[in-house]
């Protein structure tokens, strides 16, 4: 039985205006499971992702990953975002091997890099993973002479070189054209798959939720006091996005993020 890597126990989270986005929440996601929240604007999708990378401190209760009180982010959460982050001055290559770079300038310290995990061969680990994701021809372009899926895939290139075991995505594909977003997401379902990554998306798309998470928390208006969880342990079937039951699963969702209860 796989170990839980993400525990949220009688979890409180308020912002300082006072709006309280969980209340005495618990929640428990256990390593290798892939996870789509999604609900309506405001319900604090993006806040509970930032919780679990570190970002912002609970106000009170706890929030363990990888077993142990999150305090700050850890070196083994990978966080991509919609804007991609890139830096406009670096090369698709310098982009990739940034994390490393940070990596080596602090050493293994247990903040900026794992305490017990050897550097790898920068050269050879950015390089392969430019190659895994399309990238190698472009190493040496820089962010505005590339589309924005590459844009995209140089940002997931960034954090797989860092060997996450856990992947926070927060809207990362809601600004592309439609064929490049079911690229990107077979290519995210590959990757899981390769790598048994612990993946959570944050997103709007209930056609993207139902693709992709085998499990899906849905958050209505705040503050959240228990976690809506529905069972779709299809995700990422090959041909799941033409089946019956993709669409029956979409429909049911849509009707529950008009009728929460």
């Amino acid at each position: 039985m796989a170990y839980p890597i993400i525990q949220f126990i009688n979890t409180t989270f308020t912002y300082p205006n006072g709006t309280t986005i969980l209340q005495d929440f618990s929640l428990t996601i256990a390593a290798g499971e892939a996870w789509a929240i999604i609900g309506p604007s405001g319900c604090g999708k993006s806040t509970l992702l930032y919780l679990i990378a570190g970002l912002y401190p609970p106000t009170s209760g706890q929030l363990l990953v990888g077993g142990q009180p999150l305090n700050r982010p850890r070196p083994k959460t990978g966080l991509i975002l919609q804007d991609y982050g890139l830096l406009p001055w670096a090369t698709v290559w310098d982009n990739a091997a940034l994390g490393l770079d940070i990596r080596r300038f602090y050493g293994p310290d247990g903040k900026h890099a794992p305490i017990n995990e050897p550097f790898c061969d920068k050269q050879t680990h950015v390089a392969h993973w430019l190659k895994r994701l399309g990238l190698d021809q472009l190493a040496r372009h820089y962010p505005n002479q590339i589309s924005g899926g590459q844009r995209q895939r140089t940002a997931i290139a960034r954090t797989l070189v860092l060997n996450p075991d856990l992947l926070l995505m927060d809207e990362p594909f809601g600004a592309l054209d439609a064929l490049t977003r079911e690229d990107l997401q077979r290519l995210t379902l590959e990757l899981r798959g390769e790598g048994n990554l612990t993946t959570l998306i944050v997103t709007h798309s209930i056609e993207e939720a139902v693709y992709l998470g085998q499990k899906i928390l849905l958050l209505t208006h705040p503050p959240t006091t228990r976690p809506l969880i529905i069972e779709n342990f299809s995700a990422g079937g090959l041909d799941y996005r033409q089946s019956r039951e993709f669409f029956s699963r979409c429909n049911r969702l849509r009707e529950m993020l008009g009728n929460p209860t």
